[in-house]
């Protein structure tokens, strides 16, 4: 029995994704805090080290885990670089530490302690075998001190210094260690991952002249307009040449008329399939400058990649084996009953010729990457076999290690989440249906605690193309606005399609549902960028606030507090040294004023004291606080929300908080 004298158990480490099968998730500059249970039988003291490197290097990096209670043991380390990275937990008995712990005891005692001098000073002799000359020099005049004839507190005073004991740790033969036996894994990936305000656009929409198809030189003209209210991220439906075949109408008619554009997703045409611009948008020239003019105004182009064809994509031509056919041998087009989608036919990744199959669509990624597009909106990926996002992710992030995958994913919560530990950057999440306090509570729980947010990052979306929930239906621009507000402040990844939403339309296809009437899918719409009931400058404002105050640039942190009228949700987010902390009230009811009581959790919002005062960030007022309890008023047609800026001391001559 090799591992007989090994006498320290590790377990429950934490991050550790699926028994460490899958990797947990960091961006460069964070803090990986690493938790083990560790412990041994007897009384001996152990030592708890977390290692790590980063993935392919040899040489580990080792940090001294500080102890918890209850044998729980914590440690950390930063990720510096944009590469994968390795950790474990490694632990032994510390002889040099359990005499130090014995010994002082009873020295307390008032004991005879010149035995255990004279085991300490063998230790340090033992030890000096190992010491470079200064080394060893210093650790035998600890030695020959420890057994002189000087007082026993002195003697354990020079002994425990904190040289001696750092030495000892340096030099400890690690005798009968025990190593966690996983060796977990951490991705690692840009900021822009982790925080990041998206839009989204359809580019044939952009014309300046109504009737117009849009062109890519429009969108460089509506760069302006994005770029003022704050956004980081421009995401663009599918470019792509759209099918003829099957085309669908206004409002998702079957028959289109003449003029009609088609969907966007229903990709390929004669003129080329996924690595092909609809020639209306322009030219991949005209492209690539649309590329570098949303750098110029601090936007990065995302693209949304949308594995499915139509009837007339190159691929049913030269590769019919790639989709999944009838008895009959036609190909089966795309349904999701009672949906039917006769303007798509999806790809079959289990095909016999799947490896051509998969080779070529990563090599779409990698076409778009060349084309200086680094984040991708993936449609429906939990339609396609995990196996193949593993395999492309991997090996795009490899290649490219700042891409990022956004997973459109509406589906059952661990299918969402596996697709997260298999390679997904961020996830779309069910934020736009939970609407209600509690609702919300609880599923900002699950996502900002461990497990979930170790591997899932979820970028709240508050309207799609395809969703427009009844909440925005039925509540008019106050709903949008608050909508805005839990998005932006509840995620530290969140996303709006406008411009319809900023205009809050509201109007479904047909009551009870979700789609849009005069869907942009379908058609081209012609927007009044310039309305004065816009919710431009509150979208400006909400993200200028996201932009420079951390604590809202990540979902760690965040912690509900109660009131008591239910309608009105608190939450806030500060940052590990508590420098930054945001206190948001929302009034969930978009037609009613709200008012209540606040119950806080002083502690978590990092304030000296009592009285405090917060300044709202929207509003411009500032409030005196003073204790947990505070009374909030807020009119959803004027201001449904707070977003305060906690400050540690209140001050003279400010009011409380009432709107």
């Amino acid at each position: 029995m090799e591992d007989a004298m090994k006498r320290v158990v590790i377990k429950n480490v934490s991050p550790e994704v699926e028994e460490g099968l899958y990797p947990a998730k960091r961006v460069v500059g964070e803090w990986m805090v690493v938790e083990a249970d560790a412990f041994a039988d007897g009384y001996d003291v152990i030592t708890c080290l977390l290692r790590y490197r980063r993935r392919g290097r040899r040489k580990w990096t080792e940090v001294r885990m500080e102890p918890m209670v209850n044998d729980r043991w914590t440690g950390r380390f930063q990720v510096t670089e944009l590469a994968p990275y390795e950790y474990t937990v490694l632990a032994w008995i510390d002889r040099f530490r359990t005499w130090c712990g014995h010994t002082a005891k009873k020295i307390e005692a008032g004991m005879d302690v010149d035995p255990e001098f004279l085991e300490g000073a063998s230790l340090l002799r033992e030890a000096s075998g190992r010491a470079s000359a200064p080394d060893r020099k210093y650790l035998e005049t600890i030695a020959d001190f420890m057994t002189g004839d000087a007082a026993p507190e002195k003697r354990f005073e020079r002994a425990a210094e904190p040289r001696t004991a750092g030495l000892m740790l340096s030099l400890d033969e690690r005798k009968n260690a025990s190593v966690y036996p996983r060796v977990l894994r951490a991705t690692v990936d840009r900021p822009r991952a982790r925080f990041g305000s998206w839009y989204e656009m359809f580019p044939r929409s952009c014309s300046s002249k109504p009737g117009r198809h849009g062109t890519f030189m429009d969108c460089v003209d509506v760069l302006p307009y994005v770029a003022s209210m704050g956004f980081d991220v421009l995401y663009l439906p599918p470019i792509h040449p759209i099918g003829v075949t099957n085309r669908k109408g206004a409002n998702n008619a079957l028959e289109c008329r003449p003029g009609d554009p088609g969907s966007p997703w229903a990709i390929g045409s004669e003129l080329g399939g996924f690595k092909a611009i609809h020639p209306e948008l322009g030219t991949l020239e005209d492209f690539r400058t649309l590329v570098e003019a949303a750098r110029e105004h601090g936007l990065e182009i995302a693209l949304d990649v949308a594995f499915q064809c139509s009837p007339d994509h190159p691929y049913v031509k030269d590769h019919p084996d790639w989709f999944k056919s009838r008895p009959d041998g036609s190909i089966r087009f795309a349904e999701n009953p009672p949906k039917k989608y006769e303007d798509i036919y999806p790809l079959d990744l289990e095909c016999r010729d799947w490896k051509a199959l998969w080779k070529e669509l990563r090599s779409v990624f990698e076409f778009w990457i060349d084309n200086g597009v680094g984040i991708f909106r993936v449609d429906n990926p939990h339609t396609k076999a995990f196996r193949f996002w593993e395999w492309c992710i991997g090996g795009i992030k490899r290649a490219h290690p700042g891409t990022i995958f956004l997973s459109e994913a509406f589906t059952r919560p661990k299918v969402m989440y596996h697709l997260a530990m298999i390679g997904f950057t961020q996830s779309y999440s069910y934020f736009t249906w939970r609407n209600q306090g509690w609702e919300l509570r609880e599923y900002l729980t699950e996502l900002t605690r461990p497990p979930v947010r170790d591997f899932f990052r979820p970028n709240f979306f508050a309207n799609t193309p395809d969703i427009l929930h009844e909440y925005l239906q039925t509540g008019g621009r106050p709903a949008f606005a608050v909508r805005l507000v839990l998005a932006a402040t509840l995620g530290a990844s969140y996303g709006i399609y406008g411009p319809a939403f900023e205009l809050c339309v509201g109007t479904p296809r047909r009551p009870g549902s979700e789609e849009y009437r005069n869907s942009e899918k379908y058609e081209i719409r012609h927007w009044d960028r310039d309305r004065p009931d816009s919710l431009r400058e509150l979208i400006a404002r909400v993200n200028g606030i996201r932009r420079d105050n951390p604590a809202l640039q990540a979902n760690d942190g965040l912690v509900f507090h109660d009131t008591d009228n239910p309608q009105l949700l608190a939450y806030s987010k500060r940052t590990e040294n508590g420098t930054n902390v945001i206190l948001t009230v929302v009034n969930l009811d978009p037609r009613n004023r709200q008012s209540g009581w606040t119950n806080l959790k002083l502690e978590d919002l990092a304030v000296d004291g009592a009285a405090f005062s917060v300044e709202d960030l929207l509003g411009g007022e500032t409030y005196a606080w003073n204790g947990a309890r505070n009374f909030v008023e807020l009119a959803p047609q004027k201001q449904p929300a707070h977003i305060l800026l906690v400050k540690n001391s209140g001050r003279r001559g400010v009011r409380p908080s009432r709107r």
